[in-house]
């Protein structure tokens, strides 16, 4: 579950992170009354679960209430990257003399924490580490021992932190562990951590991601949960039982099995496609899973061309069929669909498909010829 930043915020508070202080807003006016009691100048920022708020017009500075009632009006309801706005955070200005980077997430290579630092914050950090790796400095954890206070000063002091704020780094550090420790985080990040003129280090931006499984753990966070700040695609597909996520391409995908939707993932990648969703339906997708499953891929707009890869293990190619028959019987496809069945009953599955002969539906035998033909198709080229 990822957290908006002022929710991020809130758990970095709650474990002694110092942030700056600051008040959600859904309204104009409520943008403006919490302005009038932090005092000005605020920053007026768009509340969202994607990156790139401030290249969008997102992050406003306002000196006055005039300001903040127009960049309020202005951001609430924006759409950035496909995320519409409906929260602001309201936060006092700060002040800002050095600008870090400090994550704390999952190693699954090493199967340990790992910590992240590095003085080049407020960019992507990707970019650090691809033109100079050698600010970005990584400190596996040892799970059970923890994150010390010798290790958390040492990995201050080889990033290059400021002599005289390594201990406020470091201390930083700690709470972040503790974050992503105690509240069964899969990441916990600051861009940027931030030192102020009076050298105090401080969190201006939070990142945080929650294990969804882990929330019966901790019901005081299921409450931060916010289901109109959610893509509603995403929400359908979980109170519906289906794994889905949404991403940035025209290609939708479905299969049945995570590992098997990732190597579909990456298969049309490599043929030059970009995918718009992952979606898994599951070990013993049935008819209607299946016929769910094509209304959330199709309920995205970006979606150009669809490839169905589906490999019968529990899951059966006829019921597969079936669900396809089921869905474009109500609702003929609007965009091509690429069928690849394998497995169980697969020759029936496509006995079906072949005798419903539904419209815009093209068989592949293999998944390298599925991939091809739903590019080109999303290409707008005739297979």
């Amino acid at each position: 579950m990822d957290l908006l930043e002022y929710q991020g915020k809130q758990l970095f508070a709650r474990h002694g992170l110092n942030v700056s202080p600051g008040h959600a807003a859904r309204t104009v006016e409520e943008a403006v009354a919490a302005s009038e009691e932090l005092g000005y100048p605020v920053v007026v920022k768009a509340q969202v679960l994607i990156g790139g708020r401030g290249k969008a017009g997102g992050v406003q500075l306002a000196a006055d209430s005039a300001q903040v009632r127009e960049h309020a009006q202005n951001i609430l309801g924006m759409d950035i990257r496909g995320h519409t706005v409906h929260t602001l955070w309201i936060e006092r200005a700060s002040d800002i003399a050095a600008e870090y980077y400090a994550a704390v997430l999952l190693d699954r290579s090493a199967k340990k924490p790992l910590l992240m630092f590095s003085v080049e914050g407020g960019v992507e950090i990707e970019q650090v580490a691809r033109e100079s790796p050698q600010k970005l400095v990584r400190h596996h954890i040892d799970a059970l021992d923890g994150l010390s206070r010798e290790e958390a000063l040492e990995v201050a002091r080889q990033g290059g932190a400021d002599a005289d704020v390594v201990e406020g780094v470091a201390g930083a550090f700690t709470a972040l562990y503790e974050v992503w420790q105690d509240e069964d985080a899969t990441l916990a990040e600051i861009n940027p951590l931030i030192v102020t003129p009076e050298r105090e280090v401080r969190a201006l931006d939070a990142k945080v991601s929650l294990d969804g499984n882990a929330l019966y753990r901790h019901p005081e966070n299921a409450a931060l949960s916010d289901a109109e700040n959610e893509d509603p695609i995403e929400r359908r597909a979980s109170e519906q039982g289906i794994q889905y996520v949404k991403l940035d391409g025209d290609i939708g995908i479905l299969g049945n099995g995570a590992g098997l939707v990732m190597s579909t993932l990456d298969v049309v990648a490599q043929a030059g496609g970009a995918p718009a969703n992952f979606l898994d339906a599951g070990g013993g997708a049935d008819a209607e899973k299946i016929k769910q499953a094509v209304e959330l891929i199709l309920a995205n707009d970006a979606v150009k061309a669809v490839l169905f890869n589906i490999f019968g293990g529990i899951t059966r190619g006829d019921e597969v069929a079936r669900g396809l028959i089921a869905a474009f019987t109500d609702a003929p496809p609007p965009v091509p669909f690429v069928v690849r069945l394998d497995g169980t009953n697969d020759v029936e599955g496509r006995r079906l498909l072949t005798e419903a002969a539904l419209p815009n539906v093209y068989p592949a035998a293999t998944m390298n010829e599925a991939a091809e033909k739903v590019v080109a198709l999303a290409a707008g080229a005739r297979v």
